[in-house]
Order: structure tokens, then C-alpha cells, then sequence
């Protein structure tokens, strides 16, 4: 993967579903189970992550993962669409989930620099969205040390581990593309 980075005992790889859905579903239902990182009840199954890794696949959106010298994945990226109508389309939603092992280490921003620069060179994307809880207050940090600026917050959207969340919107605009077109 042609990806700048400052740790190299750390490489990042492009995730596929056959080498990392499970470490992926793991760190996911880590995620739901402990946090308000997913506004998620339920953990999630295999079969959620062939449907996660076939949309990926169909909208050609990127899997980034860190994996330390062992192989195993220690955090992953990605983007998706933002809403469904095609006005949307160079906008992006994008999360960024780290092993609960390997948090407080900087890999969230080696991960959010990779996918940024992925979204510089693909000319496809002008904005990217990050939903975060406005509680969360490393991400948020992590998103304005990154050139993200807040746009809004939803109040009480959420609801889980019995209070009402306030869902934090984040935006990195980009220069491109170069030439965006209707339709």
C-alpha cells in the first residue's frame, strides 16, 4: 500500500474480508459492547461483515488497517457514502476504530492521515464527515488536530446505556475534484 508512515514496525495494509473480517467484527463489537463510538446494540455477526466488505467493495471505497509484526490487525479505516441521493456524491463518511490494546498510541491519526491522503488522490472526494459522539472527547480532539472544524451537533439522537447521546459533526473539505460535475 502506497501510504506514508512514521511507524514502520506498524504497516498499513488494504483489509480484506478473508484476512481481517474477524479481527474487524471483533474490534466492531468491541466497540458496541463498550462505548458510544457505535450507536449500535447488537453485536455484530459474520454476516454483517460480508455485507460491510461487500459495500465496500461496490462503491470502491478503501479498508485501511495498521497491523503490528505479528500480522494482527491493531486498528482499521474506511469511508462510506454519507446519504443516499446523488448530490452527496463527493461527500464521505468516514470512521476510524482502534484495537481497545492499542489506543493512546497515535494510531488513530496515522490511520486518519492515510485515509485523508486517500481521499486527496482519488479527485472523487470534496468532504469528509466525521459522526462522533460529542462526549468522545479523544476523537474530537484527534478530528480538530487533524483540520476537521466542527459543523453542528444533533441533540439527544442517541440513545443508549440508558442517557440520550449528542451526535458531534466534524468536515475536512478538499480541493478536489478538480472538476465536479452534475449527475
Amino acid at each position: 500500500m502506497n501510504t506514508p508512515s512514521h511507524r514502520p514496525d506498524l504497516p498499513f495494509v488494504a483489509c480484506s474480508f478473508e484476512r481481517h473480517a474477524q479481527a474487524i467484527l471483533e474490534i466492531f463489537n468491541d466497540a458496541i459492547e463498550n462505548s458510544t463510538a457505535l450507536y449500535d446494540y447488537k453485536p455484530r455477526t459474520m454476516d454483517n461483515m460480508v455485507a460491510w466488505f461487500d459495500a465496500k467493495r461496490q462503491g470502491g471505497f478503501p479498508v485501511i488497517g495498521l497491523e503490528n509484526a505479528d500480522g494482527t490487525l491493531v486498528g482499521f479505516c474506511s469511508w462510506g457514502g454519507f446519504r443516499a441521493y446523488p448530490a452527496y456524491k463527493y461527500t464521505v463518511e468516514h470512521s476510524v476504530y482502534i484495537h481497545r490494546d492499542h489506543r493512546g498510541r497515535g494510531l488513530g491519526k496515522l490511520l486518519m492521515n492515510a485515509l485523508i491522503e486517500r481521499a486527496r488522490q482519488s479527485d472523487k472526494v470534496h468532504a469528509i464527515i466525521g459522526a462522533i459522539d460529542a462526549a468522545n472527547e479523544g476523537s474530537i480532539s484527534l478530528h480538530e488536530h487533524l483540520g476537521f472544524r466542527h459543523v453542528g451537533t444533533l441533540p439527544q439522537v442517541g440513545f443508549k446505556f440508558g442517557r440520550w447521546l449528542d451526535l458531534a459533526l466534524y468536515q475536512l473539505t478538499l480541493q478536489a475534484p478538480a472538476h465536479p460535475v452534475d449527475g
